[in-house]
């Protein structure tokens, strides 16, 4: 067993996009894209098991969204091995935040949680 704390071998990369031709601004709609990428640098494989979102908006409505696994998959990343995804949220100002957590089991069936860390959502040019 590592010695490890798991959730310090898992890195997350996120990767943001706003889509104006989904996005619809006088009805105050914004639509982003969110690339995410999962390294497990662990020495055995990690399985990701479900996934919670903390999403602030410009006006600072929080939304708290839970689920399993993520865009349908409940993904097992081998060691020294990336998994990615991308997936999107609807915002109703053109600037915001999420946070999180994924809930990830190691092979061995140690449970542990792996941080998100907070990343920001904004239209281009809407913050200076």
């Amino acid at each position: 067993m590592d010695q490890l704390d798991p959730s310090n071998l898992i890195k997350i990369d996120v990767a943001t996009r706003f889509l104006p031709e989904q996005s619809d601004p006088e009805a105050h709609r914004f639509v982003f894209s969110y690339e995410i990428t999962i390294t497990n640098d662990h020495t055995q494989p990690v399985q990701l098991l479900s996934r919670r979102w903390v999403v602030t908006d410009g006006n600072e409505h929080v939304q708290e969204i839970e689920g399993e696994g993520v865009v349908g998959e409940q993904p097992v990343i081998q060691p020294n091995h990336s998994y990615q995804y991308t997936s999107g949220t609807v915002l109703a100002t053109h600037v915001g935040s999420m946070f999180g957590h994924y809930n990830m089991e190691t092979a061995d069936g140690d449970a542990f949680q792996a941080p998100i860390p907070p990343f920001t959502l904004a239209r281009p040019n809407a913050l200076h």
